[in-house]
């Protein structure tokens, strides 16, 4: 298979280093801000829930390594440029650590009962979402996990990118909202509400930045007219 970028042998060497560096950060944080909230290694719904983000996560990595890695590279940069999207990952992220804290502390506590086979079909539809953005990505070399712009990118208007303009941040949603039930916990659910919220914000001042600096975004709006749920926004 064809893939759709080159990079050199040290610039592949630095880069496998990178995403070590950072694949490794994925099961650490589940681990602190879930196990030790919870006082107890004895919680499988962490393990179950760290599998099924970890092993898709795994594969992806291998696939994009092989068939686009310019796009990984793009993936490992974290810093926000824009001045908006700083302070909206600024507040947010607190909001995302409390997601995973809160089920730590009702497991020590015990104030939530969540039924097995709703942990098990909240662990599937994680997995859902994961497949939707492993799909944009798949579509979207470009799709960065910050807000920025290349002057060899284009405006992507087919596949999901034709039902709403922004489908990896569905399956954010679908991925992420429902962590605190796959982790056993009702009272998790409180701060995942904000995320929506954040993603409102986040995907305004985006369009912002592509209206500035690509003069065919204004007519894929058109063609396209829902940023996120499609008939409703």
């Amino acid at each position: 298979m064809e893939t759709k970028s080159e990079i050199s042998s040290p610039e592949r060497s630095a880069l496998i280093r990178k995403i070590i560096v950072r694949f490794s950060f994925v099961p650490l944080f589940i681990a602190v801000f879930t196990l030790l909230p919870a006082g107890t290694f004895n919680y499988w719904q962490v393990y179950l829930y760290s599998s099924v983000i970890v092993i898709p996560m795994i594969f992806v990595l291998f696939y994009f390594l092989k068939r686009d890695p310019k796009f990984l590279e793009r993936r490992t940069r974290g810093r926000e440029k824009v001045k908006e999207q700083k302070l909206i990952q600024m507040i947010n992220l607190p909001v995302f650590m409390a997601a995973f804290i809160i089920p730590g502390l009702d497991r020590r506590f015990g104030w939530s009962d969540v039924p097995v086979e709703i942990i098990i079909i909240t662990n599937i539809v994680i997995l859902g979402g994961y497949l939707i953005i492993f799909n944009v990505f798949r579509q979207n070399s470009y799709a960065s996990r910050i807000v920025e712009t290349d002057n060899e990118q284009k405006i992507i208007t087919t596949g999901l990118y034709g039902v709403v303009r922004h489908p990896m941040y569905i399956g954010v949603l679908i991925m992420y909202m429902p962590t605190p039930l796959a982790l056993g916990s009702y009272w998790g659910l409180i701060p995942m509400a904000f995320l929506p919220v954040a993603l409102v914000f986040r995907i305004l001042n985006e369009e912002k930045v592509l209206k500035e600096n690509f003069g065919d975004y204004e007519e894929y709006c058109k063609k396209t007219k829902y940023r996120l749920v499609p008939y409703i926004w």
